[in-house]
């Protein structure tokens, strides 16, 4: 087949090095190979990460920057420590561009669906992430509104993965380390606080900032994120990543589900259908997640409600914890969950 795939990010990059070994592909990116990035915190669990890039003759240990022990959890005034197993962050930029070693990419180009099938393109596939450049717009799409710094510090305030909530499930601050006393320093709110806490955050913490960028983020479910796929005169287009909504909407996690989606269409691409089915069932828990957050938001999550919501998240976890590089405890979500209120009830008893 001759394939077109636009966006060359963390999926777009992956399909381009797995197509290209059975079919004529090319790759475009919008951004010049000058002013090309890879956005995010470059976080993930090595363990899924090692086996989905097995494929592309890549070893994922090769990019590996710091690989976590404990996720500090900071909430009011309270901590809290989750143990990790395999979390850690990764150069993400130099995977892209060696997954595309060697392959036809146009740096600088943004074609149009008619450019496409104009060339000749049998499937054309849309990672473009959030801009959806290609599919048509998603009604009703929720966007997290994102910042993020990479800091380098003199002395790094912590020296491991570090969170901070923010309340009403709005979003979170983070510290993901990437080494050489390097993190990537971000926030993401749903209610329009990152740019306070994050300010907040390197008053306090004060480094050398290196590099800022910024975009909102999907938390749209691939439930609500249809047409996964549209066929005109006789060419497929289909979306494929954070485009058709593979973020994990509590954590903002986009790369490895953004790569378990571009598996499932290297594994359907004969069948679209299907494709979305398989999408829809194996991301099913992100449309609980989403229900929750907009609970959250509008303040109307009650205690029974949210109890039964985290023994739901909880049971998924806990299956898979080398897929999400974590030890999962019901004992650390609940405290994690309530410490707000506890934190409250701290500050109430301790007035006078």
């Amino acid at each position: 087949m001759k394939i077109a795939v636009v966006g060359i990010g963390i999926a777009g990059s992956y399909l381009l090095s797995r197509f290209s070994e059975k079919h004529e592909v090319d790759g475009y990116e919008f951004l010049p190979l000058e002013r090309f990035d890879a956005v995010c915190a470059w976080g993930a669990s090595k363990h899924e990460m090692k086996r989905l890039i097995k494929p592309t003759g890549l070893n994922f240990e090769d990019y590996i920057l710091h690989e976590g022990r404990i996720m500090r959890i900071e909430i009011g005034r309270l901590e809290h420590a989750v143990k990790l197993k395999g979390l850690c962050t990764f150069d993400k930029k130099r995977l892209i561009l060696d997954l595309v070693k060697g392959c036809r990419v146009k740096f600088g180009v943004s074609p149009s669906f008619q450019d496409l099938r104009d060339e000749g393109f049998d499937l054309i596939i849309d990672s473009t992430g959030m801009h959806r450049h290609l599919l048509p717009r998603v009604r009703d799409d929720l966007l997290l509104p994102t910042v993020q710094y990479r800091v380098r510090f003199t002395d790094p305030p912590f020296d491991d993965f570090y969170i901070h909530p923010f309340s009403k499930l709005g979003g979170y601050v983070w510290y993901f380390p990437i080494g050489n006393g390097e993190a990537h320093v971000g926030a993401a709110d749903y209610f329009h606080r990152h740019d306070e806490h994050l300010a907040a955050f390197l008053r306090e913490h004060p480094g050398e900032i290196i590099r800022k960028t910024g975009r909102p983020i999907r938390a749209t479910p691939p439930s609500l994120c249809d047409p996964f796929f549209v066929e005109l005169d006789g060419v497929s287009l289909v979306g494929v990543g954070e485009s058709v909504g593979t973020v994990f909407p509590l954590l903002g996690e986009g790369i490895i589900p953004s790569l378990q989606c571009a598996e499932a269409l290297i594994q359907n691409m004969n069948d679209l259908p299907h494709y979305r089915s398989v999408i829809l069932q194996k991301f099913q828990l992100y449309d609980r997640v989403y229900r929750l957050l907009r609970k959250g938001f509008k303040g109307q999550l009650s205690s029974l409600r949210q109890m039964f919501a985290l023994w739901s998240l909880y049971a998924d976890l806990k299956r898979n914890e080398e897929r999400y590089g974590m030890s999962i405890s019901i004992i650390d979500m609940l405290k994690t969950s309530f410490r707000r209120r506890l934190d409250r009830s701290s500050r109430n008893m301790a007035s006078p």
